[in-house]
């Protein structure tokens, strides 16, 4: 696999701090925000990171997680990320609202712990890579 860069932001720094080992472990290049700076400031933090994917809790003390998928989808240079949202919302209108403005991703916190959700990242991202490596061409399933 070749070197893979995940911005996590997470303001659990027992969730942040597992899934920065779990993810680490497995040869992951890892920045992380405890969501607590200006949303400008995070936004420069993930372009100089210029990670491969993105790991976002949308419950956060100073942002709104919502506003961050937008900001994200909405930038040019950071539009095509992959972004798996983490969080304790666990009802069909912030899932919804969540896919619907550019998500990719959706898992519910009480439903996983840091370990498995690091396994599931880990698989779906293995999955996209073999699918992108074969014959060189980009694979979709319909």
């Amino acid at each position: 696999m070749s070197e893979q860069k995940i911005f996590i932001i997470e303001d659990d720094v027992n969730i942040l701090y597992g899934l920065e080992s779990q993810l680490s472990a497995s040869d992951f290049i890892v920045e992380s925000s405890e969501g607590d700076e200006e949303v400008e400031e995070l936004m420069n933090n993930i372009r100089d990171f210029a990670p491969n994917y993105i790991i976002l809790d949308l419950i956060l003390p100073k942002l709104d997680g919502f506003d961050i998928v937008k900001r994200i989808k909405g930038d040019e240079e950071l539009s095509d990320l992959p972004i798996f949202i983490f969080t304790d919302l666990s009802d069909e209108d912030s899932k919804r609202r969540s896919l619907d403005i550019g998500a990719d991703y959706y898992f519910i916190k009480e439903e996983f712990d840091t370990y498995e959700f690091a396994e599931k990242v880990k698989k779906i991202i293995n999955n996209q890579e073999k699918n992108e490596n074969e014959d060189g061409l980009e694979l979709y399933d319909e």
